[in-house]
This record gives C-alpha cells, structure tokens and sequence, in this order.
C-alpha cells in the first residue's frame, strides 16, 4: 500500500507545472484545521457541561446517519498524537477551538473548570514544543445549553457580557502563548442555520423557510447577529484594553464565503450577485470595520434590520486585526429582487436564488457534499472582494477542503488514495497564489481538516481529513492528501493535472 501511494504521488505530481512552497513568503502560516465539537469527545468528562449541540444531536432526525460528537475522534485524550501527526507533516501552525462549555460549563453563573484550563493549556504546550503556532478560534457553534435554556442565547442581550466573560478567562489563561485568536467561526452561517432555516440549534424557525416549533425567520436572524456582532466588540475591547499590549497577539473574525457568479449578463443578476455576497459577508463585517450594516441590507430590510447606537457604532469600528476566510464553494446567483422567482425562501441567500447549473452544466465538478463544487476561481475572487471592499485588511484562508462519502461499503483503498482531495488543494493554492500577486495580503492557509470527524448534519457519512479515522478503533492513517501535504511543505515542487474543464467554467477564471 506504502509503494502504491508513492507511485501515485509521483503520477500525480508529474503532470504540470509546479507548485512550490517557496512561492509563498518565509513567514507564510500553513496549517490545518479543527473545532471543539468535532473531534475532541469526552462530552461529560472532567466537569463539562452539556453544549447546545449535545443537546441537539439527540433529537431523533436532526443528524443524517443518528450519530453524535459523544466521542468523536477522542481527541481529548489522544492529542499529543494528534499534534505528533501535524510535527509529522512539517505545518507551522494548527487552528482549533476552545469548547466553551468545558471551560465555563454554566457561563457566568458557575465557577471556572480549571480541567478545561488544565486542558487546552497542555494542547498549547505540545503544540508549541513542536514549533506549531496555536491559532485559536473562541467560539466554533458550541455554547452552553444552559445559556439557551436559560435566556435564549443569542436572541438576548444578555449573551454580550456571557461571551466577553468567557472571551476574557481565555485571553487571561492562554494569551500569553496564543498570538492569534478568531472570536466566531462562520456567524453568518451559523445565524442562518439556526435561526432563519432552523437545521442548527435551537432550531428556529418560521414558515416557509423551515418547519420549525418555534421561531420568526424574518426578524430572528437578524436579532440574533446584532447581539453576536456586540458579542464580538465585547470581547475585542477586552482584548485591547486589558491584554493586546502586553501579550501582543491579534484579533479576528472568520466568515464563510461562498462567492457568487451572475446567473447571466443582465445586469440584475449581476446586482444579485453582489448582493447575495453582501448579504452573507458584509452582514457582519461592515460593522466591524464601518461601524454599520450595509447598504445593499438596510435599503431592502428597512426596520426589520436593527440600529446600533452612536456609541456602539464608535466601539464597533476598525474592530479587527485580520479576517479568516473558509472557502469551499462557488454558485450562481440569479436575481429575486426585481424579477420573478419561484423561491419563498430567497431571502436566505440575499434576495437571489443560488443554483450550481447552468445551461445543462455544473459550475464545476460536484464533491460529496450537496451544494460544494470545485471552483478554484472563486477563492481568488473571494479574497479580491475582502481586499478591495476592507482596505486590504490581512486575511487568513482559515478552512478549505474537499469531503468524501463515508458509506459503510466505503473500501479503505480509495478513501486513502484521494486523488481529487490532493488536486482540489493543488488548484486553490494556485488561486490563492493568483490573489496574493495582485496584492492581496494573505498570511496563512488552513485545511479543512487534519482528521476525518463529526461533520455535523452529516454525523460521520462525509470525510473532510487528511488522515483517515477508524471510529472503531480510532486509528489515524494518513491519506494521499497527507503524503501530498507533507512533500509540498518540505519544499519539493507538487506538479499535477490541469482540469479539463469546458469553455463555460473555464470563463469563470478568466
């Protein structure tokens, strides 16, 4: 199997022109990425306490395959082989989040778990005795269940002053060793799914959007967000006045992008296009960095977007040191403002309606996972549109990556020679690099993910990692992917096949 692998590699690597990793600058982060829920396990272990997702994954039908992150990947007790594996692959820095209710398993209203301290702090240490920078995500979806059962999280206020508390445990238990920390992973994703269509906790959600018990997709959302983006200011003026001096890290968001092509050359589908990316990205960014919502929300939702006040809007502004970027796919977008559309929904992709086909053709090779296709392209032009819409803030790629089904008569040999994995990463670096030339100020490039995990609606049916996970067994074993990473990373040149793609995806490039 050893001898089979490297002959692929050298296939592979043989086909085209070279990606080397001495294209990027010397100090350029390459890493990978995990969250909390996903693979660490030990759900109840050493004091914490129950998160909104254990809760939800054990309500019969919320995930495909029944499962849950009761034990995962086990990480918390086999990380010191976790961050062997990562030493292994010659990366320089890990992305992993902290499970909030393993440090504060009732929030403000209990005391701190010094296990869940006692914890991350070991990870840090082996992380850093390895020469790996932590890159530290506080809040990857996970909180508390008795903060929702208690008030309502995110629909409250009152979830500004619980996250700037726990924001503020971590800075002070872990700052001195963390120089980058993301304070939400993905809250445009994570609002959109747990309070407009109702699949993530709590569930909410209205008709037609989704067929939820309780919830008002036309207002919650946005509530929801406000609250999350003070959330986030909390936490930053925290950092700033009490620790950024002194501990001299910095401080970030990561959002979701997922760009958008115009369905067409009429000009409102280019309008929608712009807008669905407005929509899911600027929702929260403009704020923190303008101080206000956009334009392209506030003309089409009016009151139904909420106001921050003149002090809040001065606390908001130039409230970042970086932004993470996950990228995983590109759609069409067609327009639903001002021309017809048979969706009900399309507000939940900004008044657009977001299709992968065009003319009998996919916008590029479908992967395991509905709706995520391969199209290097758009994360060039979604870090363009960071660049050029936030003065060229500095940006991290903080995931991307490619799945694969895990059926149960998934043969081992092909979920290890991943092929279209090893070429997806090949192909998006090159459109990384694109960007980068153009000026983009890019630092740092994580994939999605180090290991196979929980892969949440999707349990354990969809694999995202360069080593494959036995859940039986918990053995890690290391996939093409992993052998292709590892090789890049030691400087050798990575060659390999360009895609045959038709003339019109191969417009989207251009």
């Amino acid at each position: 199997m050893e001898k089979l692998a490297l002959l692929l590699i050298g296939f592979f690597f043989s086909l085209a022109a070279a990606l080397e990793r001495s294209q990027f600058p010397p100090g350029f982060l390459f890493g990978t990425s995990t969250s909390s829920y996903q693979i660490e396990g030990g759900y109840l272990e050493d004091n914490k306490s129950l998160s909104n997702w254990d809760a939800f994954t054990r309500m019969p039908g919320k995930i495909n395959d029944g499962t849950n992150g009761n034990i995962a990947d086990d990480h918390y007790h086999l990380y010191k082989d976790d961050v062997e594996l990562m030493h292994s692959l010659g990366v320089n820095s890990y992305r992993f989040s902290i499970s909030w209710p393993r440090v504060l398993p009732r929030g403000r209203h209990g005391d701190i778990n010094w296990n869940g301290i006692s914890f991350y702090n070991d990870l840090i240490d082996t992380l850093l005795l390895k020469g790996i920078q932590p890159f530290v995500t506080l809040n990857h979806y996970d909180i508390p269940q008795e903060l929702e059962d208690r008030f309502g999280s995110w629909l409250n206020p009152q979830i500004q002053e619980e996250y700037g508390y726990f924001a503020d445990v971590c800075f002070k238990a872990f700052g001195e060793k963390v120089k980058y920390w993301i304070t939400f992973n993905e809250p445009n994703l994570m609002i959109k799914w747990a309070y407009m269509i109702g699949i993530y906790p709590p569930g909410r959600c209205s008709q037609p959007f989704g067929d939820c018990t309780f919830g008002n997709s036309t207002a919650e959302p946005y509530i929801a967000a406000h609250n999350l983006i003070l959330a986030h200011a909390t936490a930053v003026d925290i950092y700033r006045k009490k620790y950024q001096a002194k501990q001299r890290g910095s401080i970030g968001i990561v959002m979701a992008i997922e760009w958008k092509e115009p369905f067409s050359n009429n000009e409102m589908d280019r309008l929608g296009a712009a807008r669905s990316v407005a929509f899911a990205v600027a929702w929260f960014l403009d704020p923190l960095i303008f101080g206000d919502y956009p334009s392209e929300m506030r003309e089409i939702l009016g009151p139904r977007l909420p106001t921050f006040s003149s002090d809040e809007k001065k606390k908001l502004q130039n409230n970042l040191d970086f932004i993470g970027i996950n990228h995983y796919t590109t759609r069409y977008a067609k327009d639903c403002l001002f021309s017809p559309c048979d969706s009900l929904t399309a507000e939940s992709e900004g008044f657009v309606i977001g299709t992968a086909e065009k003319d009998g053709c996919l916008i590029g090779a479908p992967t395991a996972v509905p709706g995520l296709f391969v199209v290097p392209s758009g994360l060039e032009k979604a870090i363009l549109y960071v660049m050029q819409r936030y003065n060229n803030i500095s940006m991290f790629i903080t995931e991307n990556g490619f799945a694969q089904d895990s059926r149960s008569d998934s043969k081992m040999e092909e979920l290890l020679n991943d092929r279209e994995r090893v070429e997806f990463h090949r192909s998006y670096l090159s459109s990384l690099l694109n960007a980068m030339r153009k000026g983009a100020d890019v630092r740092g490039y994580f994939i999605w993910s180090l290991i196979d995990n929980f892969e949440w609606l999707f349990g354990y049916t969809k694999r995202f990692g360069l080593y494959h996970v036995n859940y039986d067994t918990q053995e890690r074993t290391p996939k093409l992917s992993a052998k292709w990473y590892k090789k890049f990373l030691q400087g050798s040149g990575i060659q390999s096949k360009a895609n045959n793609c038709n003339s019109l995806n191969k417009d989207l490039s251009e």
